[in-house]
C-alpha cells in the first residue's frame, strides 16, 4: 500500500495562553497542500522501518511512523509490516510532515488489517502521537484549537489560489519557537478573521510565532519580506517555521533570488 502524506500550511496562528501542563492554547486554521512524503506499507513477518530521502535525526524507534505502528499494535490485533518512508517534506519546517506521516500509518494499518476504526477513534489515537496528527486523519481545512488537536470544519473559499512554498534550509524546533512567544488574547479570533476579505489578511491575520522566530533567524524574515514585495495576496510563515508561503490570485514566478528556496508550487 502506497500513501502520500501531505504537508500543511497555517492561515493565522494565535497563541492564547500557557496551560498548567506546559502546552499552549492556540487557534489556527490548517490547510493541506499538495506537497508530499511517500509512505509504503507491506505485510511482513517482522516489523521494520526504513527511511530514505531527507535524513531524520533520532534513534531507532523514535520516528513517529514507528510510534504509530507500536501504538496500534498495543491496542489491536494486527500483524507486522515493513514501512518505507521516502522523506521529502523538511523537518523543523512548520509543515507538519512527521505528524502527517504518523497519521497516514494509522490510516494504512486501519485499512490493511480491516480494523474498521472510524474517524473519531483514529483522531483520538493520532492525538496520542502529536498535536497536529489528528488534522491529517481528516486531511481537509480545519480550525484547530486546544494544543491543536481540537478540530472543527471551517468553510474557506480558497479555490483557484496559487501558492508558492519556500524554505531557507533552517531547522526551527517547536520547543525553540514556543520559548520566545508571549501569549495574548486577540480582538478577533482566527475564524473571525478568515471570514473577512483576503485583501485584509496581510494586516490582520498574523502568525504569533513570527516575531520571536524572525529575531532568532533573520533569514526567514528576509524571505517573507521579499515575497511581500511581489503581487501576493497573503504571505506568512507556516506553523513554528521555518517555511514561508505566498498565495496569489494566479500563477506567479518568484524573483530569481528566491528560486533556490522554493520547495513547492501548488493550487489550492
Amino acid at each position: 500500500m502506497i500513501l502520500f502524506p501531505p504537508a500543511k500550511i497555517n492561515l493565522g496562528l494565535q497563541i492564547l495562553s500557557k496551560r498548567n501542563d506546559g502546552f499552549h492554547e492556540i487557534e489556527t486554521c490548517m490547510v493541506p497542500i499538495p506537497f508530499y512524503d511517500i509512505l509504503e506499507l507491506t505485510l511482513s513477518a517482522a516489523f521494520s522501518f526504513e527511511q530514505t530521502g531527507i535524513k531524520i535525526p533520532g534513534a531507532v524507534g523514535e520516528n513517529l511512523c514507528e510510534k504509530a505502528f507500536y501504538l496500534m499494535k498495543s491496542r489491536y490485533e494486527i500483524g507486522n509490516v515493513r514501512i518505507h518512508l521516502r522523506k521529502q517534506i523538511p523537518i523543523g519546517a512548520g509543515l507538519g510532515g512527521g505528524s502527517s506521516d504518523a497519521a497516514h500509518v494509522l490510516l494504512a494499518l486501519n485499512e490493511l488489517f480491516a480494523l474498521k476504526l472510524d474517524t473519531e477513534i483514529l483522531c483520538l489515537l493520532a492525538a496520542e502521537l502529536g498535536s497536529d496528527c489528528p488534522f491529517f486523519i481528516r486531511n481537509e481545512p480545519q480550525l484547530a484549537k486546544g494544543r491543536g488537536e481540537i478540530l472543527s470544519p471551517i468553510s474557506l473559499n480558497l479555490n483557484g489560489l496559487y501558492g508558492v512554498l519556500l524554505n531557507p534550509k533552517i531547522h526551527v524546533s517547536t520547543k525553540e519557537a514556543y520559548s520566545g512567544v508571549s501569549p495574548r488574547m486577540p480582538d478577533k479570533t482566527v475564524s473571525e478573521l478568515l471570514s473577512l476579505p483576503i485583501e485584509v489578511w496581510p494586516v490582520l491575520l498574523k502568525n504569533d510565532f513570527e516575531d520571536s522566530v524572525f529575531k532568532a533567524h533573520p533569514k526567514i524574515a528576509q524571505l517573507k519580506s521579499e515575497l511581500e514585495k511581489t503581487s501576493a495576496c497573503y504571505v506568512s510563515m507556516s506553523g513554528s517555521g521555518a517555511s514561508v508561503f505566498a498565495l496569489y490570485n494566479e500563477e506567479h514566478e518568484v524573483p530569481y533570488s528566491l528560486k533556490s528556496a522554493v520547495l513547492a508550487k501548488f493550487y489550492l
